[in-house]
Order: structure tokens, then C-alpha cells, then sequence
């Protein structure tokens, strides 16, 4: 399992509780922490409180440094290991190195999750695993039904990744829709983010509507980008 770990922009933050609580735990059970600079994210660690003997054991995962790793890191991961990436302030994976191991996590069949964040679409971006350097947020599609799908043929012509929102009671309508309009582009959908009931799927629209077993939650959706 990859475990994304937000941290305060400004290091004389505490860290989140949930996040603290995780990293007291993977310290005592084997599990790995991958950080972005060695120098402050020691520093951070022992602020925190964290375990001082375990700062040896921190993993440099950059840009320099990730392409080497990715791979190792996804067989590791196959075996059992957890790993914790955290980067210097703020989201991993968001517009960093971090997003080709979420998508090679996705692509292999690994859980991607992440501890508590504030912004709901940018942690599902991040959770995403797809480019996102350039995105499109369009949030809520127009209620009735002939409006949403001219708007929605519209939007499938976007070529960066498509972010939309919508109440629960109609997010079957929506994969309906994606299904017949665009049967083999690649979405990515979070169901209660954070919660005990989270739920992240990435597939084709058809498949998602058949694994789905209750379709009223809360969601947000990315459409992948256009090769």
C-alpha cells in the first residue's frame, strides 16, 4: 500500500493527528517513509516527535532520485511493505515526482490512499496518479438531462484531465453517460474521501458501473487526459 502524507507548509506546524499516529505506527512495524529532502525532512521528524534512531532509515524520493527507485519500491509494496511518501510541504504526488508511483501503484494493482487533506479535488488529483501539470476543473454538470449531455460531449474534447463533481444521486447517471459517450477513456473515482467507507476506482467507465455496489456517496470524478 502507498500512503501519501500531507505536511504543514510551514515546518513549525504539527503534523496531523491521523498522519502523526500512522507514522508512530510504520516506525514499529517495517513499513518505509519516503521524503523529498533528507536535511528538513529529518528535521521535521524529530519535531514532530518521531523516533530519532529511525531518521537513518529515511528514504530520498525526488526528482533525481524517483525514476531509480519506482520500480523497487512497487516490488516492495507487492510484498507487503507499506510506504508512507511525504514531501517537504504541503501534498505528494500533487504536480510532483510522486505522481508516476501513484500511477505505477494503479497500474499494478497496489491501494493508494492518503491521511487526512483539506481540498478534495486536489487530493483526488493526487490520488489519481494521472498527469496533471494542466487540468480542467469543471465542477457541477447542469442538472437536466439533454443540458448535461451537450455539456458533457463538450468537455470529453478537453485533452488535460477533467475534473467533475455532482451530487450522489447522480453519479450513476453520470457513468451511464461516460459509458455511452466515451466507452474507453480511463476515469478515476473517489468515494468518501478520508472516511472508513473511502473507495477509489480507476477503469473505464462500464467497469466501474459493474464493480460498484451502491452508487449514493459522495464523489469526485477525473476524466485521464487525452493521450
Amino acid at each position: 500500500m502507498l500512503i501519501l502524507v500531507p505536511t504543514p507548509i510551514d515546518e513549525e506546524n504539527p503534523l496531523e493527528e491521523t498522519a502523526l499516529n500512522l507514522l508512530k505506527n510504520a516506525c514499529e512495524d517495517g513499513s518505509l517513509v519516503a521524503i523529498e529532502d533528507l536535511k528538513p525532512g529529518r528535521r521535521r521528524w524529530i519535531r514532530w516527535g518521531l523516533p530519532r534512531e529511525k531518521v537513518d532509515d529515511l528514504i530520498l524520493y525526488n526528482e533525481h532520485t524517483s525514476k531509480a527507485l519506482n520500480q523497487d519500491l512497487i516490488q516492495k509494496m507487492k510484498s507487503g511493505k507499506k510506504i508512507f511518501l511525504m514531501s517537504d510541504g504541503g501534498l505528494p504526488a500533487f504536480c510532483d515526482p510522486g505522481q508516476e508511483l501513484v500511477n505505477l501503484c494503479h497500474q499494478e494493482g497496489i491501494k493508494v490512499t492518503a491521511t487526512p487533506f483539506y481540498n478534495s479535488t486536489i487530493l483526488t488529483l493526487a490520488l489519481s496518479g494521472y498527469p496533471h501539470q494542466k487540468f480542467v476543473f469543471e465542477g457541477f454538470l447542469p442538472a437536466k438531462k439533454e443540458e448535461r449531455e451537450k455539456a458533457l460531449k463538450k468537455i470529453l474534447e478537453y485533452q488535460n484531465a477533467i475534473i467533475l463533481m455532482d451530487t450522489p444521486y447522480r453519479l450513476k447517471g453520470l457513468l451511464e453517460s461516460l459509458a455511452a459517450q466515451a466507452p474507453s477513456r480511463e476515469i478515476f473515482l473517489a468515494l468518501d474521501l478520508n472516511s472508513k467507507e473511502e473507495q477509489l476506482l480507476r477503469n473505464v467507465p462500464k467497469k466501474i458501473l459493474q464493480d460498484l455496489k451502491s452508487f449514493k456517496r459522495e464523489f469526485i470524478l477525473i476524466l485521464s487526459p487525452l493521450r
